[in-house]
């Protein structure tokens, strides 16, 4: 069976919603951060030297990443759901691979940087104004490509839409998601779906401010 190791406040959260919009059996390891620190617990790195969430067992196999965990388990689970076919020359496979890699590849990066920077205070106020302006081309970007559609590729939700709900969460908390409509109304209507929902009652309360943290 899956066991998927769960980090409360984490990117494991969208893994959890794969799994229940899959239906495949599955259980969880349940992980708390540290009140103090907000890291991760030490015993995550006795599931994988990294010591950090999302990672799955499954078939005798380890996995992190959430990319790789997405596609791993839409490959194995799918039975043909979740991803278009591997064909070079489709577009909506070129936009699947696509968005699967630039929502870690590029999106989170002004994210993060506006969540640490922040930090900074007035020395970090220098780079404000370029990280805003990253974080608005991003999203501009993101805005336009969901014009008169309801996901990312396709017609159906695909692991693409799993990748990239986390990075649509995190710019509604610290980003500029509420200036971007069709980002809004994606939100909504993922968050809507029955699977979503049951996988917020599985994994706990889920505080999109700190799941943009590390682990």
């Amino acid at each position: 069976m899956i066991t998927l190791h769960h980090l409360n406040d984490s990117r494991s959260q969208r893994v959890l919603w794969l799994l229940e919009e899959l239906g495949v059996p599955y259980e969880i390891a349940a992980y708390r951060r540290d009140a103090v620190t907000n890291l991760a617990p030490p015993a995550l790195k006795a599931v994988h030297p990294l010591g950090k969430s999302p990672v799955i067992t499954d078939r005798g196999h380890t996995i992190a990443e959430s990319g790789a965990i997405v596609e791993y388990l839409v490959r194995v689970y799918g039975n043909g759901r979740f991803a278009p076919a591997p064909d070079v020359d489709g577009d909506d496979y070129l936009q699947y691979l696509h968005w699967m890699h630039f929502a870690e590849g590029s999106a989170m990066l002004p994210l993060m940087l506006k969540l640490y920077v922040g930090r900074l205070g007035e020395g970090g106020a220098p780079l404000a104004p370029r990280i805003d302006s990253e974080l608005h081309n991003h999203f501009a970007y993101m805005n336009a490509a969901l014009e008169g559609r309801s996901f990312f590729v396709g017609n159906d939700l695909t692991g693409a839409d799993i990748q990239m709900s986390f990075v649509v969460e995190a710019g509604a908390t610290r980003g500029p998601v509420a200036q971007y409509p069709n980002l809004v109304s994606y939100m909504d209507r993922i968050q809507a779906r029955p699977a979503y929902r049951r996988a917020i009652e599985r994994g706990g309360p889920y505080r999109f401010d700190q799941a943009r943290r590390p682990g």
